[in-house]
Order: structure tokens, then C-alpha cells, then sequence
């Protein structure tokens, strides 16, 4: 009985809808244009159609609440994944409007409001040009951008639809706009292309030097013994030059190959210097300079690789008594370890004219000399500290440079704490 209540209160809810539908089948029924059976089906589908129950107002909101649930899990994991990005990245509604920025983004460019338009933060016209056109055709584009301030780095712009995602959420498309840096691989390149030219060069010095003294001897100096014994001494210094810079060259490659490899063997800093001490004692003696040790008396223990340490510290303080040889004297100190848990390091100090200030940073690049002149006269090969500086980023090492006009240099090697 219960059930029969509900149906009639129902019918009787949709009066007013059952007497149109009487009134347009009586009219339908005159006109003779629908059979009556047609008719008679039409009024049976109303009646039902009546009967059965309706969604409230209460219902329906439920239903839109449930909805925008549904749809803010998946925004919540659109962001999510937005924000795992190390690339600044942007989620875009159609109109160039922001739904959200990452942190990379934030920390790049800036915050923005979420609803701002793009252009109040990027002003890139070839940026915004893009987001319109993808917007405009639903495709993938992307361009090169450099910005200048507050440092020149290089990005590959990208922009792509969400494809589908409107769909699911049941709302509009929405775009990403990515950030891919590529400062580091456009500095490699000109890095690449300034060492090729660089090695080019100072091999075709001496390459050309050979030449010319060859043609010479060959030539007018074929029948004048002593210009031939001159010219080969020259050419004898030549090609050690050459074999010098090839040398250094094996070198940085056989470095860079294994520069992810960390030395685990444990070395004795105070017996190596000493070794190197002894080893370059006549050179110094050569050029006039006194090299002093001051040694620790407890063994100073750091993780390396002897042969590389080696190379290091005899580069530095070779450097010392040749570019620091007017001060007449080199200090070579180390210290080890404290209680407190400061690193090892050793510092190799010259008294001589020094290095200018604006010099310093760049003493560690491939050819970078502070003065051409001196570096060749010291047969020097331009490569020394590059060396040095890969050795010790091997060792998990740093180089610290001081040097004063007039007061001379100071190399710092500091180790970091072995790991155990």
C-alpha cells in the first residue's frame, strides 16, 4: 500500500504535466496525423515517466559536490607531479592564465597568483607568442630562450597539452610550460670548441717553429755547422714543449674518464711531501729559492690516490719557486686534522710579485695564463692548475687561491673528512 501512495502522490506532483499531455493527445487524436496507438504509447510513457521519483535540489547539489571531488584528486596529482619537476614549470589555463607554478619556477621567475596571466611575470615575446599558438591549435612547440639577468642561462622552452585531462576532469584543457635548462651543456660546448681552439694554437707554435728551422737547415744553413746546432737546440726545446702539452692533454682525459670514481686508499700527506720536497730541492737551488717544510709530527692521513697527489703538489710548488722566484723562498705547511673536525690541508706560499685580483678566478682554466709571456719562458704549458683542479674535485678536495699584489701567493689545498 505504501508503494501505491508513493506512485499516486508522484502522478499527482506531475498534474499539470499529465494535462498537457492529455490536452496535446486529444488534439493529436482530432487531427488524424498519429495513429492511436501511437498516441495511447505516448501518454503510457508520460505516466510512467511521472511516476518515477525525482532528484531533489539537495541531490543534485550532492552530485556536483561529488563531482568536484572527484576532479580535485586529479588536479592535486596534476600539481603533485608539476612539483616533482627540478625545471621550472607552469600549469596553464586556456587564456594564458596560471593554475599553478612549481618552486623551481618560483625561484627562477618569481611568484605569481594563481589566475594572473602569463605575461605579468614572462615578457618574453616569443614565449608568450608560443603559449598562444599551442593554445590556438592543441599542439606540442618548442623554442630557445636566454635570460640575461640576473646571469646568462639558456633553457629550452616547451609547451604541450594535458591531452585527455579535460575529459576527466570534466572542465577545460590545460597546458604545461616547461623550463629545460641548458646552461651547463651550452658552457660544455663552449668550453669544447674554446679547447680545440686553444690546443690548436699552442700546437702550432712550435709546429711552425719546427717548420721553419727545418727548411733553414735544409736551405741556406745547410753548410754553417754552428747555425745548425743553434737551430736544433731550438727545435729540441720545440718538440719538448710539444710533448709537454700532449702529455697534459692524456692527462685531463685520463681525469675526466674516472672523474666520478673517488680514491679510497689512504695516504700519508707528511712522508708525500717530503718525497717532493727532495725531489724538486735542485730545481729550486737552480732558480735561487729556498723551500721550507713545515711538518706536522703526527701522521696527516687523507683518502687519495699517492700518484695523483703526487702530481698536484709538485705542480703547486713547482709553480711557487718558478712564478714566485723573485721572494727568494717558498713555505710549504701542513696541517692536520684538529679535534675540532677541521680538514687536512696543505697551503704552499710564495713571496713574490703576486697575482692581480681579477686573475684569480680564472687560474684554473684550460690555457689561462696571466701572463703569455712568463708562462712560456717557464715552459709552462697552460694546463698545470686545470690539472690540479680536477685531481682534487676527484679527491672531494678544494683549491683556495689568496694572492696580494707585491706580497706574493698562496695555495691552499683542503681536503674534506675521509668517510668511514
Amino acid at each position: 500500500m505504501q508503494f501505491i501512495r508513493r506512485i499516486v502522490q508522484r502522478l499527482y506532483d506531475a498534474r499539470y504535466i499529465l494535462a498537457v499531455a492529455v490536452v496535446l493527445a486529444l488534439v493529436l487524436s482530432l487531427s488524424r496525423l498519429v495513429a492511436q496507438w501511437q498516441i495511447l504509447l505516448g501518454l503510457i510513457a508520460v505516466i510512467a515517466a511521472a511516476s518515477l521519483p525525482a532528484r531533489s535540489g539537495a541531490v543534485r547539489k550532492r552530485e556536483r559536490r561529488l563531482g568536484r571531488e572527484r576532479r580535485a584528486p586529479l588536479e592535486a596529482i596534476v600539481f603533485s607531479t608539476c612539483e616533482a619537476l627540478d625545471d621550472p614549470a607552469f600549469i596553464l589555463a586556456p587564456g594564458s592564465v596560471l593554475k599553478y607554478q612549481n618552486q623551481a619556477a618560483v625561484e627562477q621567475f618569481g611568484p605569481m597568483a594563481s589566475g594572473a596571466h602569463l605575461s605579468s611575470r614572462l615578457r618574453s615575446p616569443a614565449i608568450l607568442d608560443m603559449v598562444k599558438e599551442a593554445m590556438a591549435n592543441g599542439r606540442t612547440y618548442s623554442i630557445e630562450h636566454i635570460e640575461k639577468v640576473p646571469s646568462e642561462r639558456w633553457y629550452r622552452v616547451r609547451i604541450a597539452p594535458m591531452t585527455g585531462l579535460a575529459e576527466m576532469k570534466g572542465g577545460s584543457e590545460l597546458y604545461m610550460l616547461t623550463f629545460r635548462d641548458q646552461s651547463e651543456s651550452r658552457r660544455m660546448d663552449r668550453m669544447r670548441s674554446d679547447f680545440i681552439a686553444n690546443a690548436s694554437h699552442e700546437l702550432r707554435t712550435p709546429l711552425a717553429s719546427l717548420s721553419g728551422f727545418i727548411e733553414t737547415i735544409r736551405g741556406p744553413a745547410r753548410d754553417d755547422p754552428e747555425a745548425r746546432e743553434r737551430f736544433l737546440g731550438i727545435m729540441f726545446e720545440q718538440a719538448g714543449r710539444m710533448t709537454r702539452l700532449v702529455d697534459d692533454l692524456l692527462s685531463l682525459s685520463r681525469l675526466e674518464l674516472k672523474a666520478h670514481m673517488v680514491p679510497t686508499d689512504d695516504v700519508d700527506l707528511v712522508p708525500l711531501i717530503q718525497h717532493i720536497g727532495d725531489t724538486l730541492k735542485p730545481l729550486a737551488e737552480d732558480l735561487g729559492v729556498t723551500v721550507r717544510l713545515h711538518m706536522p709530527k703526527v701522521p696527516v692521513i687523507v683518502q687519495g690516490e699517492r700518484d695523483e697527489l703526487i702530481q698536484v703538489f709538485e705542480n703547486l710548488i713547482e709553480n711557487a719557486c718558478k712564478y714566485g722566484q723573485s721572494g727568494k723562498r717558498v713555505d710549504v705547511t701542513v696541517n692536520a686534522e684538529t679535534e675540532t673536525g677541521d680538514p687536512a690541508e696543505v697551503t704552499v706560499k710564495d713571496y713574490g710579485p703576486g697575482i692581480p685580483r681579477e686573475h684569480v678566478p680564472r687560474l684554473t682554466e684550460r690555457f689561462y695564463r696571466v701572463s703569455v709571456e712568463a708562462s712560456r719562458s717557464k715552459k709552462g704549458t697552460g694546463l698545470g692548475l686545470a690539472i690540479v683542479k680536477h685531481i682534487l674535485t676527484r679527491h672531494r678536495a678544494r683549491l683556495i687561491v689568496h694572492s696580494t699584489v707585491g706580497e706574493g701567493s698562496e695555495f691552499c689545498v683542503r681536503f674534506s673528512r675521509p668517510d668511514r
